[in-house]
């Protein structure tokens, strides 16, 4: 042990002194995840179950465009490496652009989704509540994708407390909108879901009015924001912006795609299965969250070390990264298991919804270990640039054995939930392998830096 740290603790702590920052924001988003959560389930059960359908749908959405803006970071990360913060301002120009094309081709994808909701199969007597809220969700699409591109910029760069207070902030905002309108306190009307709808969209809205203020006013982005108002509009960073987000973003969507046709299963099971599976996956968004926190940084720290062509640091970082990963899944598996009952009833005193969740308590502990090895090495992956196999990887395991496998466990093998819960540690151990075989294969050799943008006119 004594080894491994002495080899590895500069990484420890470089990896620590990004991923904080990232993980006090991901806890932030975590509370308010379960504050909407709480407050709608203890509203009514109708409400927490459609707000279980709902954000598992938008989820995929969510996951597209943030991973669309996630191929920004080892782009603006090797840059920021050959401190061309000019050439940074250019890039961030190109991907804002791209960005809000992309969250503008995904509202309409999930607006045509919106015009079809009937034929999915939920509970009729949720609709008066899935549909209203669906478009309140979905108004938040753009104000999400702006609010990306300025984060990893800002990650990129190693200044992650910015968007860490920004979050905060918002989201203290959203509890506290939260309490005002589902319940209609100190003269606002009551609202149930609707008014956590309200809520959420203020504070999506106002996370990239603060990030670009700061952007455009804050002295010390002086040169980023020269670069950003001298550049043009270009084939070639548009060209690059494009091959590093792709990827990343259809990996990220296929994973979640596997979660929201999961959380559809779950509703043709019933309200109360809906209900069950909701709170269980929120609660282990708790893992899922911190895990990527850390993954960002291992991500950010990798782009740095590629634009100096180091194969050997880059696996010195994903491997310490590796360490942190497991050593939290293993307290966020104790966690599950020690407080489970305790979370499960914060959500709701549904007696029907308490018993359906507790078993769920144990095949969420299984996937720990391979959720926090695939986050880890397909952030590591990421990092590199080589971000092509990362598409057909997560096509594999969440779609052609992932969602199969949801499907024969749960109804085939008649385990209902607590199959589709337990179909997840199939598809994310097999992304695991995968993402950890195609890292160390792109830093078998000394990866050349993608052809340098042009220079900012």
């Amino acid at each position: 042990m004594k080894g491994i740290w002495k080899k590895y603790k500069e990484n420890y702590s470089s990896i620590f002194s990004l991923g904080i920052p990232i993980l006090i924001s991901q806890l932030g988003m975590i509370v308010v995840a379960f504050a909407d959560n709480i407050m709608v389930g203890r509203y009514s059960t109708e409400a927490l179950a459609s707000a279980s359908f709902v954000n598992n749908v938008f989820n995929v959405a969510t996951f597209a465009c943030l991973g669309f803006s996630y191929g920004l970071t080892p782009l603006i990360g090797a840059l920021f490496t050959q401190k061309r913060d000019t050439t940074i301002g250019g890039m961030i120009k190109n991907g804002l652009l791209i960005n809000i094309i992309f969250s503008l081709l995904v509202t309409a994808i999930m607006f045509i989704l919106w015009l079809n909701i009937d034929r999915l199969g939920q509970p009729e007597e949720l609709m008066p509540l899935i549909k209203p809220y669906y478009l309140i969700v979905m108004a938040g699409m753009l104000p999400i994708a702006i609010f990306n591109v300025f984060a990893q910029w800002l990650f990129a760069i190693n200044r992650t407390k910015l968007p860490m207070w920004i979050l905060l902030s918002a989201n203290s905002l959203n509890i506290l909108g939260n309490w005002l309108l589902i319940y209609g306190k100190c003269g606002f009307p009551e609202l149930g879901l609707i008014g956590a709808g309200y809520s959420t969209l203020f504070a999506r809205v106002l996370c990239p009015v603060v990030v670009m203020a700061i952007f455009f006013l804050y002295k010390d982005f002086r040169t980023y924001r020269d670069g950003f108002k001298a550049s043009r509009i270009n084939s070639m960073m548009i060209g690059q912006v494009n091959r590093t987000s792709w990827p990343v973003s259809l990996q990220m969507t296929f994973e979640s795609g596997s979660f929201t046709i999961a959380a559809v299963m779950a509703g043709w099971l019933g309200a109360i299965s809906l209900a069950s599976f909701q709170i269980i996956v929120i609660t282990g968004t708790l893992g899922f969250c911190i895990y990527y926190s850390m993954g960002s940084a291992v991500s950010v720290l990798v782009a740095n070390t590629a634009g100096l062509n180091d194969r050997i640091g880059m696996r010195r970082i994903a491997f310490a990264g590796y360490h942190i990963m497991l050593t939290l899944a293993a307290i966020s598996s104790t966690v599950f298991v020690v407080f489970g009952h305790e979370l499960i009833h914060a959500f709701t005193e549904d007696p029907e919804v308490i018993a359906a969740t507790v078993v769920l308590i144990v095949p969420l502990v299984l996937y720990q270990m391979g959720d926090a090895t695939q986050i880890n090495f397909a952030n590591a992956l990421r990092g590199t640039s080589h971000v092509m196999p990362m598409i057909w990887i997560a096509f594999v395991s969440y779609v052609v054995i992932g969602i199969p496998a949801t499907y024969l466990l749960a109804f085939t093998a008649s385990m209902g939930t607590y199959g589709i819960i337990l179909s997840f540690s199939v598809s994310l151990f097999i992304a695991a392998a995968l993402f950890l075989y195609f890292f160390m294969r792109a830093t078998k050799r000394d990866i050349k830096v993608d052809e340098e943008p042009v220079a900012v006119r």
